[in-house]
């Protein structure tokens, strides 16, 4: 499937009904957050925008309204690995040949609030991979029929400095069944033997990793559970302008972090069970 090219468009953080705590936390971690924006599916969101990625904290106000249960019947945390497309029924027609597609392109909408006063829709196709291929969350192309409503300038500068995503990282035991996936969606040239330890795939200006748990312990400093066997999104990292500043940032946000041969890692609680890593660019 060579004609499909992986590259990130966003992550997904489900806080399910936690948005208002989520929000605050993610503040103080220095991302610049987009006003809580109200999908027609019923789900609500934040974003931290990036230069050509993007981070999304996604849950609902209102559970009797939510259309899509999923979202409050899956765990909290890093849950959603999302592949830029500019065309969402080509990738449905070719997942759907190698029986990779789980539903045809769903079209949604977000109102999004503007400087200038006015409310456009912000407005979306999806196309999810077949669930039963990602036991670990979830993982969907995103066609953007209005990233104007995006990837706007006055988002995209965070106290933080964070200029963009730039590793996804799951761990697992078995690391190439884990990224099997992804060979068949992409084509095995994508994939990197890194170690014993790790393969990888280049997403752009980003990276997906596939560690073992050992490997997670060692560089993120993620505690081992008796369930590490299941593959899981564990840690994401941020290239940022300035460390110091990413530093000077978490603490005025008063966020626990340890320094590690040179980047940043902070443990996000509130039941996310996340790790942040920051980089200098």
């Amino acid at each position: 499937m060579s004609d499909l090219v992986p590259y990130l468009d966003h992550v997904v953080i489900n806080v399910a009904e936690g948005l208002n705590l989520s929000e605050q936390l993610f503040r103080r971690l220095g991302f610049n957050l987009t006003t809580r924006g109200h999908h027609s599916l019923g789900s609500s969101n934040h974003l931290a925008i990036f230069n050509d990625n993007y981070l999304e904290l996604l849950g609902y106000e209102d559970r009797n309204t939510l259309q899509r249960k999923d979202l409050y019947q899956a765990p909290l945390g890093l849950n959603g690995l999302v592949w830029k497309t500019q065309d969402a029924a080509a990738v449905y027609q070719q997942l759907s040949q190698h029986q990779l597609a789980e539903a045809e392109p769903k079209a949604f909408f977000r109102p999004v609030k503007l400087n200038d006063g006015t409310e456009p829709n912000a407005r979306f196709q999806t196309v999810p991979v077949k669930a039963s291929r990602i036991p670990h969350g979830r993982s969907f192309f995103c066609q953007h029929l209005t990233p104007e409503l995006v990837w706007r300038a006055e988002w995209q500068t965070h106290p933080n400095a964070v200029s963009h995503i730039s590793e996804f990282v799951i761990s697992a035991r078995d690391i190439r069944h884990a990224a099997q996936v992804y060979v068949d969606i992409f084509g095995k040239e994508h994939i990197n033997e890194i170690d014993p330890q790790e393969v990888a795939l280049q997403a752009g200006g980003a990276k997906v990793r596939f560690i073992t748990p050992e490997k997670a312990q060692a560089v993120f400093g993620i505690t081992l559970t008796d369930d590490c066997d299941e593959a899981k999104m564990v840690a994401l990292s941020f290239g940022t302008y300035s460390l110091e500043t990413t530093r000077q940032s978490l603490q005025r946000g008063e966020i626990h972090f340890t320094e590690v041969g040179g980047r940043i890692l902070a443990q996000v609680g509130h039941g996310l069970g996340l790790t942040l890593a920051f980089y200098e660019n």
